[in-house]
């Protein structure tokens, strides 16, 4: 049995260039190639990392008999690259959103079982300590059934940041914008935390502070769950300097939990670095409360020995390539990743149409 995966990065941006700071630290993968359309940018990064560039993702997979391909290419070209991979006999972990659209994810999650590949999607937040804490304290039972959740993301991306890539801030490009790009890790948090599929969602987004480009920088939304829980979605790009982000449950027997998954200078512009520690910021369970000091302690102190960044991101891709390993599911599959592109989609369709979304949603936005 081999114990190591043959990877690839699909991809040569800033993204890129985590995931293979990260994957150069698994023990498990041999880094083999980068892929892009642009050969001698491809080889340019590959070269960070001595490892081979190709253009031709096919020829690359079949001549390289890569196993695991990381995908870090722009939203809207998810889709096309994940179904390519995997028709190439290439498992695929693609970085979040899982695509820009329901039709797309649903292509790519029909493809993956058909070929018997493993799709997952990079949401590494989940990672944390803190958010690790968090959710096995509901599964425990110990806020009784989670039946309010609430997730605020109140960031700051500036110009610099929008023209650093052509494709940012266009539908066309990005596929939206602070719903796609920034919120999913906070709503991937609020469904894996409310275990709950979503029975109605009213939304709205709006431009507020940036009038260079075409999509959402603020987002707000009212949710309610089919097991009786409500919850609520207010995410934004357009506060100077950024603040936060949070995600809260509470509990019918009164207890609640929180994260604060990203802390103030995190947002001030730019492709953000961790600079602050995530930790709970909630913690109401009977007994527990003094907890909320040593934990925050705690995770300071680590954090302090790792490059937060590339850390959560290694434990992400590592999931992964563990779960292709040993023929198991990674802890974020892609009918986990469909569940977000589900809450933007409705925060869009109900913005257009000024009614609340049933889910459902319609595969078309």
């Amino acid at each position: 049995m081999s114990t190591s995966i043959r990877t690839a990065l699909i991809g040569y941006g800033k993204a890129a260039f985590m995931h293979a700071q990260a994957l150069k630290n698994i023990p498990e993968v041999d880094f083999i190639a980068v892929q892009g359309r642009d050969l001698a940018k491809a080889a340019a990064f590959a070269g960070n990392y001595q490892v081979k560039a190709y253009d031709q993702l096919n020829e690359m997979i079949t001549k390289e008999k890569i196993e695991v391909v990381v995908i870090c290419t722009p939203h809207p070209d998810h889709k096309n690259v994940a179904v390519e991979a995997m028709q190439a006999g290439a498992h695929v972990l693609v970085e979040k959103p899982l695509a820009s659209s329901l039709a797309d994810c649903d292509e790519m999650i029909s493809t993956a079982t058909r070929l018997n590949k493993k799709l997952g999607v990079v949401s590494q937040r989940r990672f944390f300590p803190s958010a690790m804490r968090m959710k096995k304290a509901i599964d425990e039972g110990k806020i009784g059934q989670p039946m309010l959740g609430s997730v605020v993301m109140l960031g700051w991306r500036d110009r610099n940041y929008y023209e650093g890539d052509a494709w940012r801030g266009t539908w066309d490009g990005e596929g939206g914008g602070v719903l796609v790009n920034q919120a999913p890790h906070q709503l991937d948090l609020l469904q894996w935390y409310m275990d709950d599929e979503i029975d109605e969602l009213y939304g709205i987004w709006k431009n507020i502070n940036h009038s260079y480009i075409e999509v959402d920088d603020t987002a707000l939304a009212i949710v309610k769950f089919k097991k009786g829980g409500v919850g609520n979605i207010l995410v934004s790009n357009s506060q100077k300097p950024g603040i936060y982000g949070k995600v809260h449950v509470h509990g019918s027997n009164g207890a609640s939990v929180g994260v604060e998954t990203d802390r103030g200078a995190m947002f001030i512009a730019g492709i953000s670095s961790i600079v602050q520690p995530p930790t709970n910021d909630i913690w109401t369970i009977p007994g527990e409360e003094k907890n909320l000091g040593k934990w925050e302690e705690e995770d300071a102190a680590f954090f302090k020995t790792i490059d937060a960044v590339e850390y959560y991101i290694r434990l992400q891709d590592r999931d992964f390539i563990l779960a292709v390993l040993n023929d198991t599911d990674p802890l974020i599959p892609g009918k986990e990743g469909r569940k977000t592109v589900e809450i933007f989609t409705a925060i869009y369709k109900s913005t257009r149409e000024g009614s609340p979304v049933k889910w459902p949603v319609n595969a078309e936005r």
